[in-house]
């Protein structure tokens, strides 16, 4: 009796509907703000976590931005002394532990799909996936990501609000696309509009309620950064869980834009490639990159991504020969001798298209190769 015991915050009844690298990002802004920061916390919390428990759980906690003595609670009956968190404390826990939180999961199927009847009525899915699609939009729509580009109606407010269908037009050029009707869509239309989206939702940080007149609640604070992050993942999951082989870039010339999906470790060579090459070579490798995995690219767009490629190794071949010596030839022999580069009447042309992805990528490896030479030389 008498003795202490540790609070620890428990994590079992929370599970995350955001990539935990951006709710940590999110909530660490908020742990450095100075106002209303608990609406700020609970509005996070509110979007990113499955469920109420954790607002609710926020809520029961006393308010103190520093701890005192008023955050100690003594039990009666047994005479426990017992510490007790404080909203910061429990609110800083939980981000510094959001590594150990699991994934809200999707519902396991119900009786219909594991039947194989949960498909739309023409027995398709990609007309479900629209739908899924649709449905997402509508969700950032009810949280005010869409607050910032097509307005936000209010009973004291008498000004006209922009018309969605206008903004979504002079973007993708085709007119009356809002409200959403999944149903019209053709595939490029599908496509082009998840691009869209990407560009124009933005996170409202803060929210308060206008109970005049059950006006509702209001949004502020935008920034497209994290509202484009969730975007992507939340895109890109749906695209995945439909076994449609494209993702929007993280990063990029094309960044936002749907590319073609492909295994980690390519992913993994893009990625350093586009954030350790020398300023010098960044734009060049940027848009190869772009202009080989669009997804309307064509032979003719691998062939300039490759050439794109060809010219940085060429401007690097005194580096190449030093460390590879008289082998350095066979590394240009195939651009020279092949229809990729200089298009002459010797070359050769009668290629399957797969060969273009194996000479990029096997580029593009040389390029980041060369990239490490040039940095280790410069730590020397």
């Amino acid at each position: 009796m008498g003795d202490d015991i540790a609070v620890s915050l428990d994590l079992s009844n929370y599970e995350l509907r955001w990539p935990t690298s951006l709710f940590v990002s999110e909530g660490e802004r908020i742990l450095r703000s100075t106002s209303s920061w608990q609406d700020r916390a609970k509005w996070l919390m509110t979007e990113a976590l499955a469920g109420t428990t954790a607002v609710a759980d926020f809520e029961d906690l006393p308010n103190h931005t520093e701890p005192t003595a008023d955050c100690w609670a003594t039990t009666t009956g047994w005479g426990t002394k017992r510490a007790v968190m404080d909203q910061h404390d429990w609110f800083t826990e939980l981000i510094n532990r959001a590594p150990e939180l699991r994934h809200a999961a999707a519902p396991r199927p119900y009786w219909p799909q594991r039947r194989g009847n949960g498909l739309a009525h023409d027995g398709s899915t990609a007309r479900d996936t629209r739908r899924d699609f649709a449905r997402l939009i509508g969700e950032f729509a009810d949280r005010g990501y869409l607050v910032e580009v097509f307005g936000e109606e209010c009973v004291d407010d008498y000004s006209e609000l922009p018309d969605a269908s206008e903004v979504i037009d002079r973007r993708l050029g085709i007119p009356d696309l809002w409200p959403l009707a999944p149903e019209t869509w053709d595939e490029d239309t599908f496509y082009g509009l998840i691009e869209v989206f990407h560009d124009l939702v933005s996170r409202p940080r803060m929210r308060r309620y206008h109970s005049y007149s059950g006006c509702g609640w209001h949004h502020s604070e935008f920034h497209n950064g994290p509202a484009r992050v969730l975007h992507r993942w939340k895109v890109n999951q749906l695209l995945r869980e439909a076994g449609i082989e494209y993702e929007l870039a993280a990063e990029g010339e094309d960044l936002g834009h749907l590319v073609a999906v492909t295994d980690d470790a390519r992913s993994q060579l893009v990625h350093r490639i586009l954030n350790d090459s020398p300023p010098d070579t960044t734009a060049g490798v940027r848009h190869a990159i772009a202009l080989f995995r669009a997804r309307d690219t064509s032979a003719e767009s691998k062939r300039s991504a490759i050439f794109n490629l060809a010219r940085i190794l060429e401007e690097r071949r005194a580096l190449i020969k030093e460390h590879l010596g008289k082998d350095e030839g066979a590394l240009f022999e195939i651009a020279n001798r092949f229809d990729l580069r200089h298009r002459r009447a010797d070359q050769r042309g009668e290629y399957d298209e797969a060969f273009l992805d194996w000479i990029f990528w096997w580029y593009l490896a040389t390029v980041e190769l060369t990239n490490r030479l040039i940095a280790s030389r410069n730590l020397a």
